[in-house]
């Protein structure tokens, strides 16, 4: 229990510390970001639980989104067993536990008792970033997907979806939240593809934005 005081629901009264944090590793920290930086931390907006723990000095040294996935984010391991210990006191509610390999690999050792066998644990992906313009001269027929090609691009969203995560997208609502998703990536400027002959040859999602990394 003297983890899970440490450990509470961050406000928009913490935000600066929020920052602070994610700025001191941008790219480890995107997904987080991304949600914090258009809907600050408060639960209602932010559509999920912002968890920090505090260190000895009462400062914050760890974050967690609690929503469709839990993304653990610290290299202290106080913190993530005190995210550990609140999110089996809350019970299930994500689908996966997404983060750098050592800290969902902390929480996840700590939670397994409760929840049970993991449907899959994929160790040993790699995070790889580049910050300069690329060596290679992009693909002139890879560009936004436009509305309109939503029931083109939808197919090879689906397959590309079943198989990194090991389930459908679909789901109990036939697919409708899945689509609305892509349909939101598509008006935000964030799916590209190449497509020929109304076929998706390629495609990629920025699913994740934020001021620092995408």
């Amino acid at each position: 229990m003297l983890q899970m005081a440490a450990t509470r629901l961050l406000e928009d009264a913490d935000l600066a510390a929020v920052r602070r944090l994610l700025d001191a590793d941008p790219v480890a920290g995107c997904l987080i970001a991304t949600r914090v930086e258009a809907a600050g931390a408060d639960q209602r907006r932010l559509g999920a639980e912002l968890w920090g723990h505090a260190d000895a000095s009462n400062g914050l040294d760890g974050l967690c989104l609690s929503g469709a996935n839990l993304v653990p984010f610290s290299g202290s391991a106080s913190a993530l067993a005190g995210f550990a210990e609140r999110a089996a006191a809350q019970g299930r509610r994500c689908s996966s536990i997404v983060g750098v390999e050592r800290a969902v690999d902390a929480v996840w050792t700590q939670l397994t008792p409760n929840w049970g066998p993991a449907r899959d644990v994929r160790a040993g992906q790699p995070l790889m970033a580049v910050s300069a313009s690329p060596a290679l001269a992009p693909d002139p027929l890879v560009r936004p997907v436009v509305p309109a090609e939503l029931d083109v691009l939808m197919p090879a969203c689906v397959a590309m979806f079943t198989e990194e995560v090991g389930v459908s997208p679909m789901g109990s609502d036939s697919g409708r939240g899945y689509r609305g998703r892509v349909r939101e990536l598509i008006r935000a400027g964030r799916a590209f593809a190449r497509i020929e002959d109304g076929e998706v040859v390629f495609k990629a999602e920025l699913g994740a934005v934020s001021a620092r990394a995408c």
